[in-house]
């Protein structure tokens, strides 16, 4: 799976393919992407179909993704990437559709190969600098999910470990999401990582939760769903990083397809709260959440949330917070590793 966004924008769910145009009227911008991407869509079919070849090699694939994807990059993709996603580190630029086409050659080419050697690939590629080889890797491990799931999600976590932009963590929440569909018990360990120290696993929380209804649509909108999401986003939600509140506000905006009366009633419960404490942190994630919801519902939680506004630099007020604060005041040693869930 590649970037599982669809417009550059810094907002979850963009993709590091587009670049802003001219809002009205035609985009120039926009048409030349699109006449780069038309010129460049063959050769980036073969190049997934030539690594295919260099599967019992991971580190001549590396090589040769690495050479094909600076042949394909754009510089003004690369300044949309970190325009949208500061500090996202190093990125060749190659548009979305490109990275796709580059994975459909290689998943085509090697349908027949062991989950093992897509594996070793994916595990070489994950230590590459550039993301967009991490972003490929990510596509294999959908792949290896079904037949190697244990093995797969250990190279899931300790990707997600190493993650430290928002495009990487909602790529990521693609194959996390599966898994979890796939063996339920994994729903403890995303709760785990309400808890984690990075903002960026926690902010996979959200996403991945955003993503489940879409990764399947038949069991990822089961009722299930919502009964273990919904907990989990409120254990979270309060969270003082903006990157886990734009996450946290998605999730509950894809929760309304799975249940929306459940969500409607957990976000009217977290929007007493807020008001109750004048918490601006939870309001701007129940605000950011309310398009989903019916016109009613969206009027009164609003109106109940007037006047609470979120104040930069103010800490955290989730449930998560308060009880790894807790855990560390008991035993500061342990406060850079709080907690890492199980690895199976």
């Amino acid at each position: 799976m590649m970037p599982v966004t669809t417009t550059l924008r810094s907002t979850p769910g963009s993709t590091p393919g587009r670049t802003r145009g001219t809002p009205g009227g035609p985009n120039p911008d926009a048409a030349a992407a699109r006449s780069l991407v038309a010129g460049r869509l063959a050769g980036a079919g073969e190049l997934g179909r030539t690594l295919a070849d260099l599967i019992q090699d991971p580190g001549a694939l590396v090589g040769a993704l690495h050479i094909g994807l600076a042949a394909l990059a754009d510089p003004a993709c690369l300044a949309g990437q970190r325009f949208v996603a500061p500090g996202i580190g190093p990125t060749h630029g190659v548009r979305s559709p490109l990275l796709q086409a580059i994975g459909r050659g290689f998943r085509v080419a090697t349908r027949r190969d062991s989950p093992a050697s897509l594996l070793l690939v994916a595990d070489r590629l994950l230590h590459e600098r550039e993301r967009e080889a991490h972003w490929f890797a990510f596509g294999i491990l959908e792949r290896t999910l079904p037949r190697e799931p244990e093995r797969t999600w250990q190279v899931i976590r300790r990707a997600a470990r190493d993650a430290s932009d928002w495009i990487t963590v909602d790529t990521l929440a693609h194959p996390v999401g599966k898994g979890i569909l796939a063996e339920p018990y994994r729903w403890a360990e995303l709760e785990q990582l309400v808890y984690a120290p990075s903002r960026w696993e926690r902010r996979l929380v959200g996403s991945t939760i955003a993503t489940i209804p879409f990764v399947d649509r038949t069991a990822g909108r089961g009722p299930a769903v919502a009964g273990r999401a919904l907990p989990i986003l409120g254990l979270l939600i309060g969270d003082g990083e903006p990157d886990v509140q734009k996450a946290l506000a998605w999730a509950y905006r894809s929760l309304t397809i799975v249940d929306l009366p459940a969500t409607t009633a957990a976000l009217e419960a977290e929007a007493e709260r807020a008001g109750r404490e004048g918490d601006g942190q939870r309001a701007w994630v129940i605000r950011d959440a309310l398009a989903r919801l019916t016109p009613a519902a969206a009027g009164r939680i609003r109106q109940s949330l007037d006047g609470i506004r979120r104040r930069a630099g103010a800490p955290s007020t989730s449930i998560a917070a308060e009880t790894a604060a807790r855990f560390t005041d008991i035993n500061p040693g342990l406060a850079d590793k709080l907690p890492e869930p199980p690895l199976t």
